[in-house]
């Protein structure tokens, strides 16, 4: 049947469309896909097509080859080899139909298979994509973000395409279109800010992007995204919010970074979209508060921002919301508490402690040691809490780490603390030690 099809490919013009078509058809399934690649000339009768001044048969080809390329299977998207230059060289023609078939086809072929990668780079793909990417077709846009996105999430990115694309123009366009989704189309935004995540969290070194002034940007896009909830929210703005959550928090997480976007408004913007996606999209619970995290790190600014503006209480409601959710409220508290007596004066009158026992009582280790971390520095600066603590029965919680391997040491040495009689140093002095 499938040689069939290709025979019928192969006569005159009149049928050869018809055929063309029917081919197209058959090669959405997968087992004849491995079938028609095997035959021998097959790719060669595509390509010639494909090439043709024909316009219809070209389209319908690029249609053929799009198929193709939806193959999981590696072999398949190694026979289309031969074609990948052409598909570089139509990205500049007129159709807009046909580009996008080309991009598509492109990023299919990528993600399968090693040696097309391989091949497309000295082919010149990534100054193929610097020009496409300056486009006013969102269609087109959206499709060289496909392709860029495959390209970046590759094995060898780091090493082999990255470095491209950082020496090519395309960061300041990404970065460009990405601020402007809501206004320039959401689509290429969000498959643009999926890209700079790649390329910020696969490379160590991201000081072109930090030149080009992401973090301040990227900052201006969520304040600019909070504003539009919930009342003129654009469909799917959670797929844009997410990856830009991402970047930024990766970026802020570098030590180059320290000191830019200290901005107070960014701490109410993320309160809004965790209040406004809370329900619908939890995902972003997690993407906001590893933000909120980095931001708070070695940051006093954004410590006390979140104390002034009030915004603990909205934190502390998300103690309980998932145990990821658990373990990062709990570190945003401990770096706010490790910047001295006010900030823990701050966090207790809250109040805190109430909220913190049932919490030493759950079976997540990683959560109860972020709580033992969190009640060592409450007591360290603030003494009395530990006399609050023991009130409420909180001795009583941290001996039943006493015997958890990974906890008991410092479960101990908290319950030192709260035993020792007040003005008696010696016991700050042994939890110090062991929480260092």
């Amino acid at each position: 049947q499938v040689l069939e099809l290709l025979r019928g490919v192969q006569r005159g013009s009149e049928d050869r469309k018809r055929s063309l078509g029917r081919l197209r058809w058959a090669l959405q399934n997968e087992e004849t896909q491995q079938k028609f690649v095997r035959l021998d000339g097959s790719i060669r009768m595509l390509t010639g097509l494909f090439t043709s001044s024909l316009a219809d048969l070209q389209l319908e080809a690029a249609r053929c080859l799009h198929e193709l390329s939806h193959s999981s299977v590696p072999t398949v998207a190694e026979a289309c080899l031969p074609v990948t230059s052409y598909l570089l060289t139509y990205l500049s023609g007129h159709s807009l139909e046909f580009t996008e078939l080309c991009l598509y086809t492109l990023g299919n072929l990528i993600v399968e298979s090693e040696a097309v990668r391989k091949q497309l780079l000295p082919q010149g793909i990534i100054p193929v994509l610097a020009s496409c990417i300056q486009s006013p077709h969102e269609a087109m846009l959206e499709g060289v973000g496909y392709v860029l996105s495959q390209l970046l999430q590759a094995k060898e990115a780091p090493t082999e395409i990255i470095p491209l694309v950082l020496d090519s123009v395309l960061p300041q366009h990404m970065l460009r279109l990405v601020c402007s989704g809501l206004r320039a189309g959401m689509g290429a935004a969000v498959e643009f800010a999926w890209c700079l995540h790649y390329i910020i969290c696969r490379h160590k070194d991201n000081v072109v992007l930090l030149a080009l002034g992401a973090v301040p940007a990227l900052t201006s896009l969520l304040l600019e995204l909070a504003s539009q909830i919930p009342q003129d929210a654009p469909e799917c703005l959670e797929l844009l919010v997410c990856p830009v959550l991402r970047c930024l928090s990766n970026l802020l997480a570098q030590t180059d970074c320290q000191g830019q976007g200290q901005d107070g408004r960014l701490l109410i913007a993320l309160f809004l979209i965790l209040q406004s996606f809370l329900q619908q999209h939890p995902f972003l619970v997690q993407e906001c508060l590893w933000l909120l995290n980095n931001l708070t790190a070695d940051d006093p600014f954004f410590c006390s921002a979140l104390l002034s503006l009030d915004l603990i209480p909205a934190l502390l409601q998300l103690l309980t919301f998932s145990q990821m959710a658990t373990v990062l409220v709990l570190t945003v508290l401990c770096n706010i508490a490790e910047k001295g007596l006010f900030q823990c004066q701050q966090l207790l009158q809250q109040p805190l402690l109430p909220q913190l026992l049932p919490l030493l009582t759950l079976p997540d280790p990683e959560a109860v040691g972020q709580c033992l971390e969190l009640l060592h520095l409450l007591f360290l600066h603030c003494p009395e809490a530990a006399a609050d603590f023991t009130r409420q029965g909180g001795h009583q919680a941290l001996e039943l780490h006493q015997s958890t391997p990974e906890l008991q040491e410092r479960a101990q040495a908290l319950l030192d603390m709260v035993r020792q009689p007040p003005g008696a140093p010696s016991a700050c002095q042994a939890t110090q030690a062991v929480f260092s």
